[in-house]
Formats: C-alpha cells, sequence, structure tokens
C-alpha cells in the first residue's frame, strides 16, 4: 500500500471545523495557524484574537511564512478585536459567534513582562479563556500551551497535572488591587525560585486548568525551548524573541563569554515540529475520548545536542562563511570567574566607553541599553541550559505510534537536529539576516568577499 492510499485522519479531524487561536501573532502561533492552512485546507474557519485587528492582520499575511500560501486561503482566518489582558478580554460583539461555532481552542498567548502584566495577561487571561470556553456549545477539546520548565520542584516532569500551593486566584485579586510599587517590593517573594514571571504564570494557569480538567474538556501541552523552524515550510523561520537573539549576539558580537557547564546541553524543540504535535494532540485527545490530557514536547529523550557543540557550530559559521563583525575565540567557558571577568572586560566595558563618547557628541547612548537586554536574555538562557532537566514524554511517543505513513510524513514530530545541525543553524543564521536584520543577499555575499580579501 504506497502512502497516497493512507487517510489523512488528522486532516479529517480539523475538516469543517471552526477554530479559535490566541497568540496567532506568537512565533508558535504563526506557525500553527500556517501549517493549519497548508495541511487542512478543508477547515471551515479560524478565529484570531487580536487587540488591533485591522493593521496586525495585515502584518500577520505579509509575513514570509505565509507567502507562500494562495490569498484566499486568507477568507478563512476572522480577526476578532479583543484583549487578554484586560477584564472579560475586552470582547468585541463577535462573542456570541464564538461560543455558537467554535469547536477546537489553542490557548497559545503569553507573554514575559514585568509581573504585573504578566499575571494579568497570562494567568488572568487563562481564567477568563476557561469562562470563554465553557460557553462554547460545541466545544471539543480547549489545548493550553503551557512550557516544559514551569514545576521547578519535580524531579521529574511526568505527562500528569500538577496542582502548586500557590493560588492564582488570589494572586491575580492582588495584581488587580494593588499599585505598581506595593507589587515592585513583593514579586519575588511571591514568584519565589522562578527564573522569571513567565515560567511562575504558566504554573500558576496549570493550577486553573487542573480546577477546570473535569469540567471542559482541556489539555495541557507543554513544549520545551521552541526553536526556529527545522524542515518546512521555511528552513530556520524565527523571530527575534527566542534563542535566534543568541546567534545574532554571537554573530555581531554582544556576547563575548558564556558559563557552561561541561555536561550541559538544551532541551528543545523546532517549532514545526511543536505545530504537528499540538495537531496530534487534537486528534489524539479527539479520537480516543480524551485518554491523554498532558502531553509533553520534549526533545532530550531522543536528541541531546551538548550546549558547547551548539555555540561552537555557530561560531565556525559565522567566522567561515556568515560573518558580521568577528573577534574569534571560544566563547564557552566552564569557570564563573572568567566569564565575569570577560563579560566586564570585553562586553560591559566597551559599551560604557562607546555610549560615553556618544552623549560627548550628544547622541542618544546604544550598547549599555543593548548589553542589559542581552544580559537578561543570556542569564534566563544560562538557568535553562546549566540546570538538570528530566522530562517524560512517553505517552505522547506511545501514541504517535498509531500513525499511519502518510500522517508521519505530512506532520512530522521526529527531532533530528542533531542529524545535521550545521546545515540547521545555517538556515537560522541566514533567515535571520535576511528577514530580521533586514541584510540582502548581495550584503552577505560583499562581507564574504571582504572576508576573503
Amino acid at each position: 500500500m504506497s502512502i497516497v492510499e493512507y487517510p489523512d485522519r488528522i486532516s479529517q479531524i480539523f475538516s469543517n471545523k471552526t477554530i479559535l487561536i490566541t497568540g496567532a501573532t506568537s512565533f508558535l502561533g504563526k506557525v500553527l495557524l500556517e501549517k493549519i492552512l497548508r495541511s487542512c485546507p478543508s477547515v471551515h474557519k479560524i478565529y484570531i484574537l487580536l487587540n488591533d485587528p485591522n493593521s496586525t492582520f495585515k502584518n500577520l499575511t505579509n509575513d514570509p511564512l505565509f507567502r507562500q500560501q494562495e490569498f484566499q486561503i486568507f477568507d478563512k482566518i476572522v480577526p476578532i478585536l479583543a484583549d487578554i489582558s484586560l477584564p472579560e478580554l475586552d470582547l468585541s460583539p463577535n462573542h456570541r459567534e464564538i461560543c455558537e461555532n467554535v469547536e477546537i481552542i489553542f490557548h497559545c498567548a503569553g507573554i514575559d513582562s514585568d509581573f504585573k502584566y504578566t499575571i494579568l495577561t497570562n494567568v488572568r487571561g487563562t481564567k477568563l479563556m476557561l469562562e470563554l470556553a465553557k460557553k462554547c456549545q460545541k466545544l471539543k477539546i480547549f489545548t493550553f500551551i503551557s512550557t516544559a520548565f514551569c514545576q521547578l520542584d519535580e524531579e521529574i516532569l511526568y505527562e500528569k497535572v500538577y496542582q502548586r500551593r500557590e493560588n492564582p486566584q488570589k494572586i491575580i485579586k492582588i495584581c488587580e488591587i494593588l499599585d505598581d510599587d506595593m507589587i515592585e517590593l513583593i514579586k519575588h517573594k511571591i514568584s519565589g525560585n522562578f527564573p522569571n514571571f513567565y515560567t511562575f504564570s504558566k504554573a500558576l494557569s496549570e493550577n486553573l486548568i487542573a480546577d477546570e480538567i473535569n469540567n471542559i474538556p482541556v489539555v495541557i501541552f507543554r513544549p520545551s525551548v521552541v526553536v526556529p523552524i527545522l524542515r518546512e515550510p521555511l528552513p530556520g523561520y524565527s523571530d527575534i524573541n527566542n534563542p535566534v537573539g543568541l546567534l545574532i549576539s554571537v554573530g555581531k558580537p554582544l556576547i563575548r563569554s558564556f558559563y557552561c557547564k561541561n555536561n550541559a546541553y538544551l532541551d528543545c524543540i523546532p517549532a514545526d515540529i511543536i505545530a504537528n504535535t499540538l495537531m496530534f494532540s487534537v486528534f489524539d485527545f479527539i479520537t480516543n475520548n480524551g485518554q491523554r490530557r498532558v502531553y509533553n514536547a520534549v526533545s532530550s529523550n531522543q536528541h541531546k545536542i551538548p550546549f558547547k557543540q551548539v555555540v561552537e557550530i555557530v561560531q565556525n559559521l559565522i567566522e567561515t562563511n556568515l560573518v558580521w563583525w568577528y573577534l574569534g575565540g571560544s566563547l564557552i567557558t566552564h569557570s564563573k570567574i572568567k566569564h565575569y571577568v570577560y563579560v566586564v572586560l570585553f562586553q560591559l566595558l566597551p559599551a560604557f566607553i562607546i555610549d560615553a563618547i556618544l552623549i560627548l557628541f550628544r547622541q542618544k547612548p546604544i550598547l549599555v541599553p543593548i548589553q542589559k537586554k542581552v544580559l537578561q536574555g543570556y542569564q534566563l538562557c544560562e538557568f535553562y541550559v546549566n540546570k538538570t532537566w528530566n522530562f517524560d514524554n512517553s505517552n505522547t511517543l506511545k501514541a504517535t505510534e498509531n500513525l499511519n505513513p502518510k500522517e508521519r510524513e505530512i506532520y512530522k514530530m521526529e527531532v533530528s537536529i542533531s542529524d545535521n545541525s550545521k546545515d540547521y543553524f545555517t538556515s537560522c543564521i541566514h533567515f535571520a539576516r535576511l528577514y530580521l536584520l533586514k541584510e540582502t543577499d548581495e550584503q552577505m555575499m560583499a562581507k564574504k568577499i571582504m572576508k576573503i580579501w
């Protein structure tokens, strides 16, 4: 039996269905939306919640990811005026239309900002989305996109529901009542040892999901670090708000040192693999009557790439082929003291000197603000890389065994970055330069010639 003769049961599940996606303009949201439109052309309608439907939707359709789509396919997308961070979601009058028609919800929205805004958007927003889901008369599944890094106290993160001792309802109320100055004083006491407010908010949101798990068909989906597209439709596609920023920082170079333990690795999943797994989880949940409620989308059980190897590959690519401004030498150090010395001497000190010169000439300082953002991102990345994480995704892997050859081909879920890591990171850097840094192919070629010269 040839592949074409097998049915695509995942596409059939989405056929004639009405879908609601929050966070559709986020990196993962865009990849998921594109995949549904491309692989499930018979989907009926997709509502996306936007706080500025006209301009945001125009930007979405002009995104490089969607340029290969037929223009008519966008007729299936219905932008809805809403704001996840506001009370009652600030929904437009289309509220009733959503409740009458929506069958599948992907709650992808999530931000990492200051404590108050993060809690109100991610936690209260999830609470309000759950309330909306209860009103959806035809709802078959509500998928909450969490993160694999939200349960810090667990030695092994299993595919099960966890409930923390913190009360999300009380923390929402605190953020609604107290002013910003008061919240500033207590935010770290509330969030504890979490590396950022995003992961803390996702842990609180999982509590809300756990409270409703017997009331609505809800699923928790936990991806690890989301990285650029591996295979389709645009290898290397990304946005600036994920680890591709680290590649850009290395290439500029804004990072001159990275502290890394000898055995450190980063558990990461390309966005196209996550989108495929998300669609599979909907198929699995509906066809098996909600047998599984939690899906961990992680890679470390199948493929582990040492983080040192990743940095060395990127360095080599930048130095030999795609150089921006490269100083040479190894970025990786296994000594924290040496790392801090390098950061001060080769990152902070030059930034202060150059900005001081700019101020003397009555120009706006540039490098110090950039270095602050770079160091914040670096510290978060270091936390994920140097901490030992143990994720279990055996139930998800076992469930995928039921897919036929055609479904395995269309919805690839095998993480194989390590099989050809050089090609993958080449694609990532090329996309970053072409679309994020707005460098043309001619500029890239000119810099290669300058390198040779």
